[in-house]
């Protein structure tokens, strides 16, 4: 049985020479590119890489500046309630300053999304002591805990509260399934 790989590396006889050269390991060693040391003698060529500098276009501060604001414009987060009846989910939310008509509110499977914008009713002033009000873009995401008719949704603005009022869907928890014979 021939001796394996690490046995004939101990012994530093090599291994196959033509496996990796396609000559027998006399013909390897005839030839000169086989060293008395065992190692083999390889001839490469020089690779040649060029490195070019790219030239980053020319933008003005105030292009970046500007840039940066629209790319992430700071969104106001609506406080909201949510609750339910025996046939409603419920959501209200204090919106004073917002027009029905500014109001975007989309039903997609499980999730209700409000969006709208409060404008400033009057110009920005430097001088406040407090600032508290939000004045802008805002949105609240809401994950529905129960299954509600999206169809049958229904939203009502009163005195700068908006009521949100969609049906549930009740399934039926028990049903007697009839044996036929």
């Amino acid at each position: 049985m021939p001796n394996s790989f690490f046995e004939k590396l101990k012994k530093g006889m090599g291994t196959n020479m033509e496996i990796k050269t396609g000559k027998s390991e006399k013909e390897f060693k005839k030839s000169g590119e086989f060293k008395k040391s065992g190692e083999f003698k390889i001839k490469t060529k020089p690779i040649e890489i060029k490195v070019e500098k790219i030239k980053q276009p020319e933008v003005s501060e105030e292009k970046v500046k500007t840039e940066k604001r629209e790319w992430f414009k700071p969104e106001g987060q609506l406080a909201i309630d949510v609750y339910q009846n025996e046939n409603y989910l419920i959501i209200q939310s204090a919106i004073a300053g917002v027009k029905p008509e500014d109001l975007d509110i989309l039903i997609e499977n499980d999730l209700l999304t409000i969006r709208g914008n409060r404008e400033r009713p009057s110009e920005e002033r430097e001088d406040y002591f407090t600032k508290e009000c939000y004045w802008g873009p805002f949105s609240r995401e809401v994950i529905l805990p129960v299954e509600v008719d999206p169809s049958r949704v229904g939203a009502i603005m009163k005195e700068g509260i908006l009521t949100i009022k969609m049906p549930k869907i009740e399934k039926e928890k028990k049903r007697k399934i009839t044996v036929k014979s």
